[in-house]
């Protein structure tokens, strides 16, 4: 899920802004940490564990071994 949250940081605050330096970009992800709860919504899985567990088997299966 971590990734997910990352990508909604990326295209919905980093990507639409212009940042003239370092410090108004991480003063940008701050406000948006600060207000994401506020209008966030909860993730929603839309596959079953069971098939979630099928995929990656069978993805295991046809790359060898596990490293």
């Amino acid at each position: 899920m971590i990734e997910i949250w990352f990508s909604i940081l990326t295209n919905q605050q980093v990507r639409r802004g212009v940042y003239h330096d370092v410090p108004e970009l991480i003063a940008a992800i701050d406000y948006f940490i600060e207000h994401y709860n506020d209008r966030a919504q909860p993730f929603i899985w839309t596959k079953s564990a069971e098939h979630i567990i099928t995929k990656t088997t069978k993805r295991q299966a046809t790359s060898g071994t596990l490293h």
